[in-house]
């Protein structure tokens, strides 16, 4: 296991969502304070607390975002290139997990408070959650960032 991916599961341990583990072991790299991206993330985890893109990809589209992103109004080939590198990524994930839906990868919906109590009971968050935030940090760092 990588540093980030193990940085990455220790942010997660300490109650950070899937999206605040990932884009926090990359944020610094490209120019974000740790403390914004915690900020910046903190709505994306459950998949945006409706169950669905999960956590751990959102995390990753915002650092594919920080490297490759827009920022230049007309320049199309910046949008282009983040968002063929955002598919790359999508591919990637969905090729070690075929669904990228929080509510379909855990088999329960946390955006309610049933679902919520599921998950914590059958340790979801510790176990399945954690292994999307490893694949994801670890198909960033096969991708060069």
């Amino acid at each position: 296991m990588s540093l980030k991916q193990e940085s990455a599961g220790k942010m997660h341990g300490k109650y950070f969502n899937c999206a605040q583990a990932v884009l926090s072991v990359f944020c610094e790299e490209y120019g974000l304070d740790r403390i914004t991206a915690l900020k910046v993330a903190g709505g994306l985890g459950g998949g945006c607390r409706a169950g669905e893109i999960c956590g751990a990809v959102s995390g990753a589209a915002l650092v594919i975002g920080l490297k490759y992103g827009q920022y230049i109004d007309g320049d199309l080939d910046a949008k282009n290139y983040c968002s063929l590198r955002t598919k790359e990524f999508v591919n990637a994930f969905k090729a070690k997990h075929p669904v990228i839906r929080c509510r379909d990868i855990l088999g329960c919906d946390t955006s309610t408070p049933e679902g919520m109590a599921e998950a914590k009971s059958r340790n979801l968050f510790e176990t399945i959650c954690a292994d999307l935030i490893r694949t994801a940090v670890a198909i960033l760092e096969e991708s060069g960032y």
